[in-house]
Order: C-alpha cells, then sequence, then structure tokens
C-alpha cells in the first residue's frame, strides 16, 4: 500500500563507482528524458515512481555499497515509496542471478550493455539520433568522456573484463561530435575515461588513434582542457605524451596505474611490466615534458606480498616522487587468476599497509606543494566552500586530486572560470593563493 504520492514517469538514477558509470547514467537520463520521462540523479525528494541503480562491482566495499543500497530501495518499494526498482551496472552484470533470486523486489536486473533493453522494459525506444547528446550531471564547465568500454588485459586481480567485456572504441567522429555539443553548453574541461586509453583505436582502425583523436578534440571551439585517465604502463606509446607536448589543450597530466614496485608482484600480477621498464618510462615521460604531473595506484595486500614488498615500494615510491598516488587493498575476485591464489594477508594488515604507504606519500606530496609557493598557475574553479573558492590547475582532476583554495573575502570568483593564481602557501594535498 502506497504512503506517499509518487510522481508518475519519474525517474531516479543513483550510480555507484567510477566515472565511466557517471558517464552511462548520464547517457540512460539522456534517453529517458527524450522519451518524456521526468529525471533527476540521485534526487534528494523521495517522490520518483522509477528507481534505476547503476551499481558497482569493482571490489568488495563497492559491491557492498552496491547491495546495501540496493536493499535500501527494495525496502522502499516494499514500503509504498517506489513503484518500480531497476538495477543495472558492473554488480548486475556479474551477480544478476544470485541478485534475482536473494532481492525479489527489483522488478529486473541489466547488464552493462544493455540500456536498449532497460528502455524497452520501460516502453521507452533507443533513440540512436541522440548519440553526441548528454545530460551532464558534473559541474557544467566539465564533464568525462568515455572513448572506449571494457579491457583485453588479463591482469590477475581484475574483474573488470568480466563486467564491462572486450574493449570496444568509440568512433572518432562520434567522439568529436559529444565534444561539440559538450562545449555548446558551457563544458571547459574534457576528462577522457577508458579501461585503457593507449588501446583506443586498435579494435576499429587496426591502429592506436588516440594521438589522432586528441588532435581531433583539441580543434573543437570552447573546449579548453583535455585530460588522460587510465593509461596501462607496458607497451605505453609515447607519441601520446608527444602529442600532449604539442597540443596546449591537452594538460600536463597522466592518470598512470602501476600497481605494484616488486618485480615478484607484478609478475604474479601479470601486468606485464617490471620496475626497471617502469622506470624507464616514468623518466622518458618526464624527459618530454618535465612539468608532466604523474597521478597512480599502487595495489597492497596481493596474495603473497611480503614486507619486503612493501619496503621496495616504499623506496620506488621515494625515488620516483610521484605527484598523486592513490592504495587500493587487495579483493579476492571470484573468476580472476588470482582467486587460484590463497588470500594469505589478513584484512587489518592489507589496511595498515594502505595507510603506511598513504603516510609516506604525504611527506612527497607535501614536498612537491611547497615547492610551488611563489609561482603563478592557472586555475580552473569548480566550487564554493566555506570562506574559499576552490579549483584545480591542469595538474589535478576533480575529486581525486589536490586543490587550490582563494579566500573569498579576498577575491571574487566565478565557478566554471579560470583565473591566474599566485600560491602564497602549501600544505599536504592543498595549495593557497591570490588572483593575480
Amino acid at each position: 500500500m502506497k504512503t506517499k504520492t509518487l510522481k508518475k514517469n519519474k525517474v531516479n538514477v543513483i550510480t555507484l563507482g567510477c566515472s565511466k558509470n557517471l558517464f552511462d547514467s548520464e547517457v540512460t537520463m539522456t534517453q529517458l528524458q527524450a522519451n518524456g520521462f521526468e529525471v533527476e540523479h540521485e534526487a534528494k525528494q523521495d517522490d520518483s515512481e522509477i528507481v534505476i541503480i547503476n551499481t558497482c562491482g569493482f571490489i568488495d566495499n563497492a559491491k557492498e555499497e552496491s547491495v546495501n543500497t540496493i536493499l535500501r530501495y527494495a525496502e522502499a518499494k516494499k514500503d509504498g515509496q517506489v513503484d518500480k526498482l531497476y538495477v543495472t551496472g558492473c554488480l548486475s552484470e556479474r551477480y544478476k542471478d544470485g541478485l534475482e533470486e536473494e532481492i525479489t523486489e527489483v522488478d529486473a536486473f541489466f547488464g552493462t550493455r544493455e540500456l536498449p533493453k532497460l528502455l524497452k522494459t520501460l516502453k521507452a525506444d533507443y533513440k540512436h539520433e541522440l548519440i553526441g547528446e548528454r545530460i551532464i550531471t558534473t559541474p557544467s564547465h566539465y564533464a568525462f568522456l568515455k572513448i572506449s568500454e571494457g579491457c583485453d588485459r588479463k591482469c590477475a586481480f581484475c574483474a573488470i573484463p568480466l563486467m564491462r567485456g572486450k574493449h570496444i572504441s568509440t568512433p572518432i567522429e562520434d567522439l568529436v561530435t559529444q565534444a561539440k555539443n559538450l562545449a555548446k553548453k558551457g563544458v571547459k574541461e574534457l576528462i577522457l575515461i577508458a579501461q585503457e586509453l593507449t588501446f583506443y583505436g586498435l579494435d576499429i582502425y587496426g591502429e592506436r588513434r588516440l594521438p589522432e583523436l586528441l588532435r581531433k578534440l583539441s580543434e573543437v571551439e570552447g573546449v579548453e582542457w583535455i585530460r588522460l585517465h587510465y593509461a596501462y604502463p607496458t607497451g605505453f606509446p609515447m607519441e601520446i605524451i608527444e602529442e600532449m607536448k604539442k597540443i596546449p589543450k591537452v594538460c600536463n597530466y597522466l592518470d598512470i596505474p602501476l600497481q605494484h614496485a616488486s618485480d615478484n608482484m607484478l609478475k604474479a600480477m601479470k601486468r606485464g611490466a617490471s620496475r626497471t621498464k617502469t622506470t624507464k618510462l616514468i623518466n622518458d615521460v618526464r624527459a618530454l615534458i618535465p612539468e608532466i604531473a604523474i597521478r597512480t595506484t599502487f595495489i597492497v595486500g596481493f596474495p603473497g606480498e611480503t614486507r619486503a614488498d612493501i619496503e621496495e615500494m616504499k623506496e620506488w615510491i621515494k625515488e620516483m616522487q610521484f605527484d598523486r598516488l592513490g592504495v587500493f587493498t587487495y579483493s579476492h575476485e571470484e573468476d580472476t587468476s588470482a582467486y587460484e591464489l590463497e588470500d594469505d594477508v589478513p584484512e587489518e594488515e592489507k589496511q595498515a599497509r594502505a595507510q603506511e604507504i598513504m603516510d609516506f606519500q604525504q611527506d612527497i606530496s607535501l614536498s612537491l606543494n611547497q615547492q610551488k609557493v611563489g609561482k603563478t598557475l592557472k586555475v580552473l574553479f569548480d566550487r564554493v566552500e566555506g570562506d574559499y573558492f576552490v579549483g584545480r590547475t591542469e595538474y589535478d582532476s576533480p575529486e581525486v586530486d589536490n586543490e587550490v583554495l582563494v579566500k573569498k573575502e579576498n577575491d571574487y570568483l566565478r565557478i566554471g572560470d579560470f583565473a591566474s593564481i599566485k600560491i602564497t602557501s602549501a600544505d599536504d594535498f592543498d595549495l593557497y593563493g591570490d588572483v593575480v
């Protein structure tokens, strides 16, 4: 029995997980709106007749969050606060049968590539003419641009190919169309995302085409920054860095997950890399663009990891002086090749190792930030928070990297605008400055 009035044909889309999921949610919302639905992303009011949850299934914590969110709305449906509940995304792709059996309140589960099927269930049409159109849920001056789907790599720990399938590139002309439409809406920064950026084009053109894509996107009027996320280090094509150096619009920023420093661990993880080769790659990149900011991530607690492996990781982090660094704890994922190994590092020890690496990186980040004091940097402002305007340099991606704070009482800035900021002080992960 319904306890409240629900807005008919109103859909609340909830996104969990990474930026690739957010992109998918935005595409879903665009299609629904074109079919006459009222759509909202993570609505503050629980008055939607229909709820769609776009789930993450990457690691244990993400899976737990997704399941808890589904259960919350399953209860809401029982109480009459939701009429229809649908689940899509990575968790749904990977565990559909079990979820259908366990959570019967959900009307239907869909995989990562089943948007047309989801729309059909809602008596909506998949409108091909909308390719290139997208409702964005980020601040209006930046947007994610997914250039490919899936992954052909065989990393031992990773379940993403099981959920996202094989690598499929989006044609250059389609991406340029998307970029032009985003620019018309005021988007100034494009954040290129994929599971593996460097493979872009191999499947449809027979060769890597990321450098060409960067050139084409840089010609789009209104786009001022193009940022690269998630490049695999093994076989990394240096042409990407050469293009970055040539094109002013391409940010001097590279997100390149390296996962470990120990050769034993890299071999066990099936990364196809070694510490020596990766060191040469990072040094070669910096030789071409000395000012580039390199963001990376590491995994701790992989089966068989020892104290010596952690010490080697710390030694290498100190040597390489990464600008940005994040740490994941290993998650024992069924159907991956690492699942055959014994998950022999206790969870408490995994967490302790992760914290140890982050504490170690904190000192490096502070040192690198203090070197920026006195410099004038171009900053794009994202939001107002407390007494500060908060923005980013080209060396920082939203939500995961350092920020630049300017006191509201000293200067006036508009969100979505660029400004030249002289850095006056720095702490571990933030810079402070004044408008020049």
